[in-house]
């Protein structure tokens, strides 16, 4: 007889934050970090775990999985991506469900991706806007510790000192790694209200960039400004990302048929989950496009995208944020037992642990519960 999914908890958590994390797409520096966990456990004890956004709505769908297969993560994700429409994104708990598939399965979940690869590189990812000074520090540190690439963002207050710190980015470094340029024009946090750039400024702006010689341009335009994209991948001459927070399935082909980005970027645990991530990765990839997802939450949605990303796709790297002290692994991890981080050349290895390979620091998900739900 097949298992059956018998209960599932949903946690909310907040760290406080001191010194406090000046977030370069936020205006007030952030004194928390909320991390939402996900365990669904199955009528054997097995627990799998999943985490990224905050599942606003899941109440009224819980009966959709309860009793069901755990193993059949095809039909979950189609149920997770009709909800994503009525209500909230409950991406987080396809990745849970994926954890316990491993767990019953004894498989690691980039197995169950695709098997491609073990493990992939990270590139440092940078979220706060530093001195020239200090910003130059933080990419000889990158370099150091043996990240391939990093990537800044844009978002000051005059192009010009954006250009400034990509320049002294470029010369604290030299050529012995790859920059990209976040330009975060792709969707605003709910209070900004600033129009996103046209196509003809973002060439503009990517023209001034050709001299520091970036290895890509990221969310240079609104997520759905296909037409706009497509014109600007024809002029710019640089590799155009992009999809960090693009919703469905059906957006995503739209970019590809319009042929608007070099690289695509869904975040499993916001968009998609890992099969339709795993899915989407195909299609990119017979079109000569490159995957490699956004990631910038705790530790269990960076594995979830690390998996994916190592199992089904040929990413050169994945986004791994880092930007210590305010932003530190430690930090960044703290529902984990171990915080993930990179070996001496900038690879993260997955292993052979079944489903993510992750185990939560309950002692510290304790100290920062904040509400809880349990459904069964």
């Amino acid at each position: 007889m097949a298992n059956r999914i018998e209960r599932i908890d949903v946690t909310h958590h907040r760290l406080a934050l001191d010194p406090a994390f000046p977030a370069s797409w936020d205006s007030r520096p952030r004194r928390w970090f909320p991390a939402t966990i996900v365990r669904v456990q199955d009528d054997e004890g097995r627990i799998g775990i999943g985490s990224g956004d905050a599942m606003y709505g899941f109440d009224d769908y819980r009966h959709l999985f309860i009793g069901t297969d755990p193993l059949d993560l095809t039909r979950h994700s189609a149920v997770i991506e009709n909800v994503s429409f009525h209500a909230g994104r409950l991406w987080p708990l396809d990745a849970a469900l994926w954890d316990l598939a491993g767990k019953i399965l004894g498989k690691p979940c980039w197995r169950m991706a695709g098997a491609r690869a073990s493990g992939v590189r990270a590139y440092a990812s940078s979220g706060i806007h530093r001195s020239l000074t200090d910003l130059a520090h933080w990419a000889e540190h990158v370099v150091a510790r043996g990240f391939p690439a990093l990537k800044i963002r844009f978002g000051r207050p005059r192009l010009a000192d954006d250009l400034a710190a990509l320049a002294a980015v470029r010369e604290a470094v030299g050529e012995r790694i790859e920059i990209m340029v976040d330009c975060n024009q792709g969707w605003r946090m709910a209070w900004d209200t600033q129009s996103p750039w046209r196509a003809d400024e973002a060439l503009a702006v990517i023209r001034q960039m050709e001299p520091y010689r970036v290895y890509w341009v990221e969310e240079p335009l609104h997520r759905g400004d296909y037409s706009g994209y497509a014109w600007l991948r024809r002029q710019a001459g640089v590799r155009i990302a992009g999809g960090e927070l693009t919703r469905e399935m059906h957006e995503f082909e739209a970019l590809l048929e319009h042929d608007c980005l070099d690289v695509y970027q869904p975040d499993v645990v916001c968009t998609l989950g890992l099969e339709g991530a795993r899915r989407l990765t195909a299609q990119i990839e017979e079109r000569g496009r490159v995957f490699t997802p956004h990631t910038w939450g705790n530790g269990i949605g960076l594995a979830a995208n690390l998996h994916v990303a190592a199992g089904a796709s040929n990413a050169p790297f994945v986004e791994f944020p880092y930007d210590p002290p305010e932003w530190a692994p430690s930090r960044r991890d703290f529902p984990l037992s171990t915080p993930l981080d990179i070996d001496e050349h900038g690879w993260i290895e997955l292993g052979e642990a079944p489903g993510l390979g992750i185990e939560l620091n309950e002692a510290v998900l304790g100290a920062t519960l904040a509400a809880t739900s349990r459904y069964d």
